[in-house]
């Protein structure tokens, strides 16, 4: 992690806007510099050379100027320390997608001949197929939390969960899934969470898997994923990054590193919204089913009576589009879209049913966005039978609570 990082207990907005960047002043600058070089001059072709070699033995960052950018960049450099930061972690290695992040993790587990991958679905629809066709070479094996224990093998390099899953929000209680695990590395999916609502590794996970698309860069302008771990995995993670090419661009690293300082207000505010959303929905006739997490967060998913792609087509203000995170609104069908991938039975016993639909709140009004969803609504028909009563959701945890960041060494040791 970066030398001039902070060792004294912040709070998680305070580190927010000041994680990678410490050393902005001692620099005599107050912008983060972007650095779009592909190479670096050097005149000592042999200590060149020997940053080279150690890096091929121990996949530790180059100590010294930058090499070649596939190697280190020092803008996604100030990225990846803030993002180790915020979810006190030792290190984090960013990628070109959240996908190449997934990919990398499973090449280095493989690497060790340990290629059977445990898994709870949901998990997004990509990462759902990359492990169920084995692509890698990896062989998956489904179970549901309570499984986890009895399904792990002499070959089980991973214990995968999502929670908030994608698309139905449903959580897993980390805890006591790091328990079942034993020595097996957990691998957390804590894209939907961030690290203003939950910190797996304090709960015993030893990888965090973050779509850096989504909420971290927040504006719906930059690709990137990353993964937050400890010194050891990353090292690891670094030498596949470099072999396979899925680095991210510097640009990237600059838009994530901004959209982490207004990372804790965002996702509050977004919260906020959905929450409210999700008690209004729950109260419509109109609407069946409606999921919304118990730790909270800016997504909701709901099933309709009527017909959810006329949902979709009536909507003016809520953009129809796959993705999330980001300062406006958006809805998708998920069986026609972000999880088509999965097999259809897959999908329904995962419950991602075919009247699902999913939401990503904004930072708009909640006025207008709830009006825009009641037009939607009345267009595509149906209503609770008069024998079925609406099932309240439950109330969140409220976002962002007084969270602290603490160095790694600080933090409790994994279980």
């Amino acid at each position: 992690m970066n030398a001039d990082a902070s060792t004294t207990p912040r709070a998680l907005a305070t580190e927010a806007v000041h994680a990678g960047r410490e050393d902005l002043a001692r620099l005599g600058v107050h912008a983060v510099p972007l650095d779009l070089s592909t190479t670096y001059p050097s005149y000592d072709s042999r200590g060149e050379a020997a940053r080279i070699d150690e890096f091929a033995a121990t996949g530790a960052r180059p100590d010294g100027p930058p090499v070649y950018s596939r190697l280190d960049n020092p803008t996604t450099a100030r990225f990846e320390d803030a993002l180790a930061r915020l979810e006190g972690a030792e290190s984090a290695v960013a990628f070109a997608s959240g996908m190449a992040a997934l990919t990398a993790v499973l090449l280095v587990r493989a690497s060790t001949g340990l290629r059977h991958v445990v898994a709870v679905r949901p998990l997004y629809g990509c990462s759902d197929h990359l492990l169920n066709a084995g692509l890698l070479g990896t062989e998956v094996t489904w179970v549901d939390p309570a499984g986890i224990a009895d399904a792990i093998r002499p070959d089980t390099g991973l214990v995968i969960v999502e929670t908030p899953a994608n698309p139905t929000l449903a959580e897993v209680d980390i805890r006591a899934v790091a328990r079942s695990c034993g020595s097996v590395p957990l691998l957390v999916d804590n894209t939907f969470a961030t690290p203003v609502l939950q910190r797996p590794l304090e709960d015993g996970a030893r990888i965090i898997l973050h779509s850096a698309t989504k909420y971290l860069g927040g504006h719906g302008d930059v690709l990137g994923g990353v993964v937050a771990c400890d010194e050891e995995i990353a090292r690891q993670l670094r030498q596949v990054r470099f072999a396979t090419g899925g680095v991210l661009h510097p640009l990237a690293g600059y838009l994530l590193l901004r959209g982490l300082s207004t990372l804790p207000v965002r996702m509050r505010a977004q919260s906020a919204t959905a929450a409210e959303l999700a008690r209004r929905l729950a109260a419509d006739p109109r609407v069946a089913r409606v999921h919304y997490p118990k730790l909270g967060g800016a997504m909701v998913a709901f099933e309709v009576y009527g017909d959810p792609h006329a949902v979709i087509a009536g909507v003016r203000l809520i953009t129809p589009a796959v993705s999330l995170g980001s300062v406006d609104s958006l809805i998708q069908h998920p069986a026609s879209i972000s999880h088509r991938i999965v097999a259809e039975g897959d999908r329904r016993s995962s419950g991602v049913s075919d009247r699902l639909l999913r939401m990503s709140a904004g930072l708009e009004d909640v006025e207008d966005l709830w009006r825009d969803l009641c037009e939607a609504l009345s267009a595509a028909g149906g209503a609770r039978p008069v024998s079925v009563a609406a099932v309240p959701v439950p109330a969140p945890v409220p976002a962002g609570r007084d969270a602290v960041v603490r160095s790694p060494s600080t933090q409790p040791a994994a279980r």
